[in-house]
């Protein structure tokens, strides 16, 4: 549908048929509503089952850091403190929130649940109602603008909330599930610039409401995730060009139209967000970019099933995905077949069109700069070598480009479900609505959802639990030995049930390392802590001399230590001996940990 062109005026019906129209909408609305809550329920049952102590098994440590955010976010409001940055970890330097995808848009509102019911609580809402608000949202989108068919319409938001990205993504990454308001975005877009063909006082009187509507849109997004915006921003721009290519005229008219809007809205989105934009950007333990390194799709990773579905269960394949938080395209060879029939047999719809060139785009970018075919890299050239230093752009891992091909799929999908059902109405005989629907079926079933596995996760130690950690804790930090990091970040979780009574030197988060200001996961190296992690891996106590001992003294004044502590872990005796010969104090056993109290040495 072109949204340059006002739609088609509809006879004039009565007031009990428009209520009765109103009604049979409404009902549709919520039929599809319950479905996607259902499935999105179902999906993370097995978190639901157990908040107290269940982990989604394939989240790696981001679990765990997410909940440290929402958790953190909730302390702060609680105690009037700014939330854009804190000391909890990374101590004395800090973390920046802002910097660290903290999903202020949720976790500031859900401040009230994260109090009550705890971080994990929040934690697997969040990602219950970002998967079924997706579907839920593109499926309005489609409803309003695209298709007349609600099933159609439900089968395109099916699709965008629980593809198999968002699936992946629903273990660990709530940024990449909560994408409602991209949709919502591309309807303000698309409703304005229908105006092109309204009289030009009537563009401007609206013109302040919609530049509001679509501003505030945007802040809020970046609230939620500043990544999906991007990406979306170059999807959306891409589809608009494609869709204009045969009409320029018209394309023109519409941008003339939008761009008054556009640029206002922008002015609006930056006074709501320029505090917090500043902080990241500027403020304390800000950065320039993140060196991901090649996070390419591997090509294998198109056409094979994910992990989490049905299809997976049965024939997965090659373990190609970068991780299995990552799994950013696994669209199946049944569904891209079904994509490919359907374009051309609708090749002359120019939103198929559109839909396709979104899809090719996304999917050759998410191949990074050259071609691994089961994980062996062909040496061929792809575009994304030409984009992969352009600012911001080098921040986004580029298998997440196929997340742009995800509607456009759902708009294949939704027309060709569209025009289905159109043969039927025409003659309940045809056999083409009954191939498109077995077709559709064969394709889908395979990438059936299944619950995402979960663990229950050990307790923590009861040092930490019981709230003995305050009294070995003055103004100083605790180190735990080793210091988190991003392989094991148990220690957030500790910090948050003690109530974040004290900070914690090193961490899992995003933070600035050397004078270029480059992203890093995790702090800057200390020397104390790459001797303790070497001394942990290889299960062998590192030679102590003075030298080495001069430094941990040294890092522990630099970290301003009042305790280290030895947790339950892997090679635990090597890690104590170590510590006791850094320090030459024995180490005390206190509640279940093996701890030393530095508070008297370091003055």
């Amino acid at each position: 549908m072109d949204p340059t062109v006002p739609k088609t005026v509809a006879p004039e019906r009565t007031r009990g048929q428009r209520v009765a129209d109103r009604l049979r909408s409404a009902r549709a609305d919520l039929i599809a509503a319950t479905g996607y809550l259902a499935l999105a329920v179902l999906v993370l049952s097995g978190q639901w089952l157990h908040t107290d102590r269940g982990y989604l098994i394939k989240s790696g440590q981001d679990q765990t850091m997410w909940e440290w955010f929402f958790a953190v976010t909730a302390h702060k409001i609680a105690h009037l403190e700014n939330p854009l940055g804190t000391g909890l970890q990374n101590y004395p330097d800090g973390v920046n929130m802002m910097a660290n995808t903290a999903m202020f848009g949720v976790g500031v509102p859900l401040t009230p649940i994260t109090l009550l019911f705890g971080p994990t609580v929040t934690f697997v809402l969040v990602l219950t109602l970002g998967l079924f608000g997706t579907a839920f949202a593109w499926y309005w989108l489609f409803s309003r603008e695209l298709v007349s068919s609600k099933l159609a319409a439900a089968v395109g938001g099916l699709c965008c909330g629980f593809a198999p990205a968002m699936i992946s993504h629903a273990n660990a990454h709530p940024n990449f599930v909560v994408l409602a308001l991209l949709p919502l975005i591309a309807l303000q877009l698309i409703r304005v610039a229908r105006q092109a063909h309204s009289p030009k006082e009537t563009r401007k009187a609206r013109q302040l409401r919609d530049a509001f509507i679509l501003g505030l849109l945007v802040a809020l997004q970046i609230a939620l995730g500043e990544e999906p915006l991007l990406i979306f921003a170059l999807a959306f721009g891409l589809f608009a060009f494609a869709y204009y290519l045969h009409a320029p005229r018209t394309g023109l008219r519409a941008l003339r139209t939008i761009t008054p809007t556009v640029l206002l809205a922008a002015g609006i989105t930056l006074a709501l967000t320029e505090i917090p934009l500043w902080w990241q950007f500027f403020g304390p333990q800000s950065y320039r970019s993140i060196d991901h390194g090649p996070m390419q799709n591997d090509l294998k990773a198109l056409f094979q099933f994910p992990s989490e579905s049905l299809g997976g269960m049965i024939q997965h394949g090659q373990n190609v995905a970068i991780n299995p938080t990552e799994e950013n395209s696994y669209f199946g060879w049944p569904l891209l077949l079904l994509v490919l029939m359907t374009s051309v047999f609708m090749w002359r719809e120019r939103v198929v069109r559109a839909a396709v060139t979104v899809i090719v785009a996304g999917a050759v970018l998410s191949l990074g700069s050259t071609l691994l075919i089961g994980k062996h890299d062909t040496g061929i050239k792809l575009p994304w070598r030409w984009f992969e230093e352009v600012p911001l752009l080098n921040s986004v891992l580029e298998s997440r480009f196929t997340m742009a091909a995800i509607p456009a799929i759902a708009i294949v999908l939704a027309m060709g479900t569209q025009r289905a059902l159109e043969y039927w109405r025409v003659s309940a005989t045809d056999w083409r609505p009954l191939a498109w629907f077995a077709a559709m079926t064969l394709a889908l079933l395979p990438l059936t959802p299944t619950i995402l596995p979960v663990v229950q996760r050990p307790p923590a130690p009861a040092f930490f639990s019981d709230g003995t950690v305050r009294q070995y804790v003055s103004h100083g930090s605790v180190v735990i030995v080793p210091p988190p990091t991003a392989p094991d970040a148990r220690a957030l979780q500790w910090q948050t049930l003690a109530g974040f009574r004290f900070p914690l030197a090193g961490g899992y988060f995003v933070g600035p390392t050397g004078t270029d200001k480059k992203g890093r996961y995790g702090p800057d190296d200390r020397p104390t802590a790459g001797l303790l992690i070497r001394a942990q891996q290889s299960n062998k106590v590192p030679v102590i001399d003075d030298a080495a001992r001069a430094r941990a003294l040294a890092d522990l004044r630099y970290w301003q230590a009042d305790v280290m502590v030895l947790p339950p872990t892997d090679n635990a005796d090597v890690l104590r001996i170590t510590v006791d010969q850094l320090l030459g104090l024995p180490a005390e056993r206190v509640d279940g940990v093996w701890l030393w109290d530095v508070r008297g040495m370091l003055n």
